[in-house]
């Protein structure tokens, strides 16, 4: 899954260089260091270096399925995750699929199938569960692209915000941010967890201090108290759904390590 990951983040920065997308001081290369924008790579050697990472992460996956006999369910979970890999930057960040793909992989494909493959029976408990955490990460994705609507709108990447405009994509990340406290609420209720995951809440104080910059657009200039570059702005959005899915995303993950060890040992 990380060779994985790693593959997309490699492609990504290939296909939007090849294409004269990251040129002109966009925003990919402002928050970070670009392999290629930069000149710390060649085009040649940044393909080969994702042709090895990705065969890496193949290799993992084939072995996985020569190991298991799980076909051919399996082996959609694996072809569905290569395609969403392959094909996110383009063309599925272009028409408003790229934030869908984001919340299938992070989630039911990455968590569920995760599961399947390891235990060879399908859960739609876990595959809910992954939703939850995927959830938080779409916030973070859905962020950036509201921060660069007006720079994508320009050279004509349809991502979602730009589609449904600034005001509908920062209510729909408030929404995105609420949804999994009911869904944790739901598999509490239906015993799927013990109530020790409802630490979850404490990730409250996190929201209440990022949902006021949702409810107002982006400010023209960066705020006093907001830091700059590497992470930070000319990025709003992001980095205040990364500071919320990074306090929700610890104590979900806590709340799940506790529910696991209280079911093992105290039940």
């Amino acid at each position: 899954m990380v060779l994985a990951h790693a593959s997309n983040n490699l492609l990504n920065d290939y296909v939007d260089h090849a294409r004269g997308v990251d040129q002109k001081n966009y925003f990919r290369t402002m928050y970070g260091p670009h392999p290629l924008e930069n000149r710390l790579l060649t085009k040649r050697q940044h393909l080969a270096y994702f042709i090895f990472t990705v065969a890496l992460a193949f290799a993992c996956g084939l072995y996985l399925m020569a190991r298991n006999s799980y076909a051919p369910q399996a082996w959609f979970l694996l072809g569905a995750g290569a395609f969403l890999l392959l094909f996110y930057t383009w063309p599925l960040k272009y028409i408003a699929l790229g934030e869908i793909a984001v919340f299938l992989v992070w989630g039911p494909l990455m968590v569920g199938g995760g599961h399947y493959v390891i235990t060879g029976a399908w859960s739609w408990n876990a595959a809910l569960i992954g939703s939850i955490y995927a959830f938080g990460v779409t916030t973070v994705i859905f962020g950036k692209h509201i921060d660069k609507l007006a720079t994508d709108r320009e050279k004509r990447i349809h991502t979602l915000p730009v589609v449904i405009g600034e005001k509908v994509s920062r209510y729909m990340v408030i929404g995105m941010m609420v949804f999994p406290y009911l869904i944790i609420f739901h598999l509490i209720r239906s015993k799927v967890f013990s109530p020790v995951l409802l630490v979850t809440l404490l990730a409250l104080p996190s929201l209440r201090q990022v949902v006021p910059a949702f409810l107002k657009p982006k400010p023209a200039e960066r705020p006093a108290d907001f830091p700059e570059g590497q992470g930070g702005w000319p990025l709003y959005f992001a980095p205040l759904s990364f500071v919320y899915n990074r306090a929700f995303g610890s104590y979900f993950l806590l709340g799940l390590l506790a529910d696991t060890l209280i079911r093992k040992f105290l039940m």
